[in-house]
């Protein structure tokens, strides 16, 4: 069973509580209408329930709460207007509300509510005719939906909902990895249909994945795999003696440090031969000065997303005073994940 959090448990409650307040408020406000009409009508707890609780779910977008209400209503008012039997009316009401939701892509558990209530309809719902699905059911929709989308995204929940972009995965991530598509065409297989978004499982799953990855690699640092070994060069010395470090090292890029070793900028194998540049010149008039380093206590599995998302290859590693204390390459990181997979890290 789902716990809530505090903010959550707030959330709902409160927003139901004022939701219901506005809504019954605004409709009561409205001139005209029989007498003994309700200005609140029972399904807008449950529609309430779903904008306030569980504000994400499909069942509680605009489009599903609206056109479900209202549409259910007038399919309710219908089948009265049909059937003299009341339970005729009722089965036949909610039947056909709940067809037309899911043709209309418009689901909403309350819209079945609001098609009962409508199909035994009381006298003051009779009385009101079709005027019924304006006053009250579709002010209380209305103003109730209005109500979600302020308290909601003041409380720092987003609705209308939309799934959260997921992280931008690099070509092999990308080739492996699960995808909206493959999550949807793998609900359509599933004989009972989830009401959720295939884009928001695939979020779900890789959240869960880079968890797991912390659980199994959180405790080690970068300090432990990284090469201590470095070649470096200083912004004064000459491309020729960069050029020939990058060929005698067999590395692709060199960090280049100040006199307390601190890193000031890089030059790749690409900035040294790709150019035409004189040998003589100094290394710092081609290299880079815009450089990430990371700290040596940084855990193995924050680099995971930087060398297979964001395209590092080759990050400087500095100890707490900010000096160069190793250099980490995706080399070192497939060591260390091949190890985690074999359960010998």
């Amino acid at each position: 069973m789902t716990r809530y959090q505090a903010p959550e448990l707030a959330r709902g409650a409160l927003g139901a509580l004022l939701g219901i307040a506005v809504a019954g408020a605004t409709a009561r406000a409205v001139p005209g209408g029989p007498e003994l009409l309700p200005f609140i009508v029972a399904p807008m707890g449950a529609c309430a329930v779903l904008l306030f609780a569980v504000p994400a779910s499909p069942l509680a977008q605009p489009w599903p709460v609206l056109g479900g209400n209202l549409i259910s209503t007038a399919v309710g008012l219908g089948a009265h207007a049909v059937f003299g039997d009341v339970l005729v009316a009722a089965a036949v009401g909610v039947g056909a509300a709940i067809g037309v939701m899911m043709l209309l892509g418009c689901l909403h558990p309350p819209g079945g509510a609001c098609a009962l209530l409508a199909a035994t309809a009381t006298p003051a719902i009779d009385e009101q005719g079709p005027l019924f699905i304006l006053s009250p059911v579709a002010v209380n929709t209305v103003v109730l939906l209005l109500v979600a989308v302020a308290v909601n995204n003041l409380s720092g929940r987003r609705y209308p909902h939309r799934p959260a972009p997921a992280t931008p995965a690099g070509p092999a991530a990308a080739a492996l990895g699960i995808t909206a598509p493959d999550v949807e065409e793998a609900m359509k297989r599933l004989a009972d249909r989830l009401d959720v978004l295939p884009a928001d499982i695939v979020t779900i799953v890789r959240d869960a994945e880079t968890h797991a990855l912390d659980r199994r690699l959180g405790s080690i640092p970068v300090a432990r795999i990284m090469n201590t070994d470095v070649a470096v060069v200083h912004p004064f010395e000459s491309i020729y003696r960069a050029r020939t470090l990058i060929v005698q090292r067999q590395v692709k890029t060199l960090p280049v440090i100040d006199a307390e070793r601190r890193v000031i900028g890089v030059v790749s194998i690409i900035d040294l031969f790709t150019r035409d540049i004189v040998e003589l010149e100094t290394v710092d008039s081609i290299m880079r000065t815009e450089v990430t380093t990371i700290p040596q206590d940084t855990p193995v599995a924050d680099l995971v997303p930087m060398m297979t998302t964001e395209g590092y290859k080759n990050v400087p590693v500095v100890d707490a005073e900010g000096r160069l204390a190793g250099m980490i390459t995706r080399g070192e990181l497939i060591a260390v994940l091949h190890r985690a997979l074999l359960g010998t890290s």
